[in-house]
């Protein structure tokens, strides 16, 4: 195999150059370079030895030394999120009732529905691509079954009760209403072993924001630690610090609990001014530009955003439009982790799908490049039931100010337009609000690179050997409701 031979030929260099020193006219860049195209080739089991080499080779040079370590760990990452094999699909595509003969899956491939990657020579499939690729089936040619099943699904008709409410609750204005008291219990374990006993383990946890007029009165109730450090409410992503030693053989175990009551809101799209915006506000330039490299005016972006829109829509004609686009071509589906993505909003759309992350990020660059404020908003969804990670955002009207819209909660199957649309411009009681942007500072600071280095969920941890990556440790959340 080509690919192979390619690869025993660079273990052979890097080798090599470990075994006979370095000469003093050793090019740093050269290496540098060398050990960036084996990345993108996908021969990363050479990757440890060439940046060893650079290391010992061009000791002064942190900045080439550092990239090369970034690639190390991004090689790691990506060989866990694409794992599987061919007949490892083809085996959990039956599980699906789904036709896999040559020539369909033939077609998946080059359509990218099948997301694989050649990895040390070998065709990998990305961990999620069966399911994945169920969901794109049914968006695409079974639309009226999965409207069904979307019509049937139990948390589907909570939440259209629950928003029925909410709207009718909102009649008098757009203040928040419906308000649910809500203490969770969070923790997060890190494996036996993962950290040399005796090692300090530095752990952030999420803890609910305060400043938002749909979160109030947070509390801590109790945390494992005695020592910990609430971030200031100011900060982009809301954290709860701990440590912890490692001991062998032993999980180390990291807990708080809190409780915060929610509120929903929603806005009567009838009512929702059309001021014309103030262009030198602090505000207005703040939340129209980009935020590189995952809010991004690219010319896909631009074109994108243009074609969807007319010159002289007003700013809620264009909110409505640019959503509407992606409920009828952008499906949800399983993502990839996002630290492996360099550019989320050009998957998106070269690709037509994503999660609620990927498709707020690319909803978020169109309303910017159209001149429309619009920010980050993400933590958990909290439904009975259905608790996750989830990202949305608010939209910001001169006159009536920050809209929430949540892009991937798509449209409700009612007859009825307000409770249909109402994510365009509303949002339920079962949210907690984590984060307000997107690639903040940890607090304390972290030192090394995080396992989600956009948003704050999950959590983070390292020790001083380095970051502790998802597969290194697991979470989970508790949810009781207060009456």
């Amino acid at each position: 195999m080509p690919e192979m031979k390619k690869l025993l030929s660079l273990f052979i260099l890097s080798l090599m150059l470990l075994m006979s020193g370095c000469s003093q006219h050793t090019d740093c860049n050269t290496i540098s370079e060398d050990i960036e195209s084996q990345f993108n080739a996908g021969n990363f089991e050479a990757l440890p030895a060439l940046t060893d080499s650079l290391r010992k080779c061009c000791p002064e040079e942190q900045d080439l030394t550092g990239k090369a370590d970034s690639l190390v760990e991004i090689s790691h990452r990506v060989s866990l999120d694409f794992s599987l094999t061919r007949q490892q699909v083809i085996e959990r595509l039956g599980s699906y009732k789904i036709d896999t003969n040559a020539e369909l899956t033939g077609v998946w491939e080059k359509e990218n529905w099948l997301e694989c990657l050649v990895i040390n020579g070998e065709k990998r499939y990305f961990n999620r691509t069966a399911s994945n690729l169920r969901l794109l089936n049914l968006f695409h040619d079974e639309k009226e079954k999965r409207d069904e099943m979307i019509s049937n699904d139990p948390d589907m008709i909570f939440r259209k009760n629950h928003v029925s409410g909410v709207i009718g609750n909102s009649s008098q204005g757009s203040q928040p209403v419906m308000p649910v008291d809500v203490v969770i219990t969070y923790s997060l374990t890190v494996n036996p072993d993962a950290v040399p006993e005796g090692e300090t383990i530095r752990c952030w946890l999420p803890f609910p924001k305060e400043s938002n007029i749909r979160q109030k009165e947070v509390k801590l109730i109790s945390a494992s630690a005695e020592n910990y450090i609430i971030a200031p409410d100011s900060t982009v992503h809301r954290t709860i610090y701990m440590e912890g030693k490692s001991r062998k053989g032993e999980a180390a175990i990291f807990r708080v609990s809190f409780s915060f009551r929610s509120y929903a809101r929603y806005f009567d799209p009838s009512e929702i001014k059309a001021m014309p915006y103030n262009k030198n506000s602090v505000l207005y330039k703040k939340y129209t530009t980009e935020q590189l490299p995952q809010i991004c005016f690219t010319e896909n972006v631009k074109r994108a955003a243009d074609s969807i829109t007319s010159q002289n829509d007003p700013p809620a004609e264009i909110v409505r439009k640019i959503y509407m686009w992606f409920k009828e071509n952008i499906p949800w589906t399983g993502a990839l982790e996002y630290s492996i993505m360099p550019n989320i909003p050009e998957y998106v759309i070269r690709n037509r799908r994503g999660d609620c992350g990927m498709q707020t990020l690319l909803f978020m660059s169109m309303l910017r490049y159209k001149g429309i404020p619009v920010r980050w908003q993400s933590g958990w969804m909290v439904p009975p039931g259905a608790e996750n990670l989830h990202d949305w955002c608010e939209v910001y009207f001169e006159g009536t100010g920050w809209v929430p819209c949540d892009i991937s909660y798509d449209l409700q199957p009612s007859e009825n337009t307000q409770i249909r649309e109402f994510y365009l411009s509303g949002i339920d009681s079962y949210r907690m609000i984590v984060n307000d942007g997107i690639a903040g500072s940890l607090f304390p600071s972290k030192t090394f690179m995080r396992s989600e280095p956009y948003d704050f969920q999950r959590g983070e941890v390292e020790w001083s050997g380095g970051n502790l990556y998802f597969d290194k440790w697991d979470y989970d959340i508790e949810i009781k409701y207060q009456k």
